[in-house]
């Protein structure tokens, strides 16, 4: 009775109708929208798809395995990444919240691949201390192996949809913390090691459609902080905006990188894998997480998450000319996100407005020393 009692406030909030009007819309848009760029290369010149393999030759006993940092890595999307990229020759380095999750992922993976190269750290992006414990623990890790102080490839591909308003010990809204604070604070933590990197090294940052639906709002860090949560709360604004930030942080990094005349050697691409089937309803209740998957399911716009990887697989591994791209749909696509993802003016009010993460991560690395 509890389920339906939940099930009945949800479809009575504006947020659920917010949800299940507007984000489909903007995928059948986004689709629409690759549909009709088909047509127009059919009629000129196909966009050519192709992947590069980072690996490089073994021969003459100088072979170092890249090494590839994914968040969120042990089910949905993270797993099938790192399956995958097990595949093409990276050492995965699985980040994610559970022990035993970790453990059960790596022997999932081991199946498939019996020499595969995996190493697992815990973190919780809902917790600034976990993230700067990750940096060192991982950092010493390197040491430890004898590994080259680098990153080759990281995929931020955790994220969340909460349904009820929870404040981290931060002081942040957890669902905005875990997909876009804690992405730019792992991403600021580990990019030396990224620029180290004597390969061509890559940033990976999975978004969403959803994005498309977020308003012309002020840019602002603390907006869904302590003090600024409303009672009701907005859970798919919050979910878009979140990710609305991830893509404007991806191209202002990109244009940074590019400024310092790094963009050669160091690309960031956003990727939206389009709907996948994951736990990311699971705050939902089942009976309408289940009525949305079949409805997705009927108009074949359900993925399965080894076919939602293929569009992270394909940012990972395409060249680096396609830096500050955004990817979608898999089959090595590319689109433009929304117009507000492009302001450069709302992405560089953002980028100074992260200075109070920065401020926070210095305070935590004190602690620890």
């Amino acid at each position: 009775m509890g389920i339906d009692r939940a099930a009945i406030e949800m479809v009575l909030s504006f947020q659920f109708w917010r949800m299940a009007i507007l984000w489909p819309l903007a995928l059948l848009y986004c689709y629409a929208r690759l549909n009709l760029a088909a047509l127009f290369r059919r009629r000129t010149s196909p966009r050519e798809h192709f992947r590069c393999r980072l690996v490089p030759d073994s021969a003459g006993g100088n072979f170092r395995r890249p090494i590839c940092i994914i968040t969120g890595a042990t089910s949905g999307l993270g797993l099938a990444t790192a399956r995958a990229l097990v595949g093409e020759g990276y050492h995965v380095v699985l980040a994610g919240r559970c022990a035993e999750s970790l453990y059960r992922t790596i022997q999932e993976i081991k199946q498939e691949y019996e020499e595969a190269h995996l190493t697992t750290f815990q973190v919780d992006l809902s917790s600034l201390q976990s993230v700067v414990k990750f940096e060192a623990s991982f950092k010493q890790w390197l040491l430890d192996s004898d590994l080259h102080p680098s990153v080759q490839l990281l995929i931020n591909n955790a994220g969340i949809l909460a349904t009820s308003s929870r404040i981290t010990a931060d002081g942040y809204d957890q669902m905005i913390q875990t997909n876009f604070i804690s992405a730019v604070v792992l991403t600021s933590l580990l990019l030396p090691l990224i620029k180290n990197s004597s390969l061509p090294s890559r940033i990976v940052n999975v978004t969403s459609f959803t994005h498309l639906c977020a308003s012309n709002m002020k840019i602002d860090c603390k907006k869904f902080s302590r003090n600024t949560i409303s009672e009701k709360y907005p859970f798919a604004s919050i979910y878009e905006y979140s990710k609305l930030c991830l893509l404007l942080f991806s191209y202002e990094l990109h244009r940074r990188l590019r400024a310092e005349n790094l963009s050669s050697k160091i690309s960031i691409i956003p990727v939206d894998p389009g709907v996948v089937h994951t736990n990311i309803l699971r705050e939902v209740p089942s009976c309408l997480s289940q009525l949305a998957f079949r409805v997705l399911s009927f108009l074949h716009l359900l993925q399965s998450p080894e076919a939602g990887a293929s569009s992270i697989i394909d940012a990972a591994l395409a060249p680096s000319n396609v830096s500050g791209e955004y990817f979608f749909g898999g089959r090595g696509r590319r689109m433009g996100s929304s117009s507000l993802s492009y302001d450069a003016k709302a992405a560089s009010q953002l980028w100074l407005n992260t200075s109070i993460f920065e401020e926070q991560v210095s305070l935590l690395r004190s602690s620890l020393a």
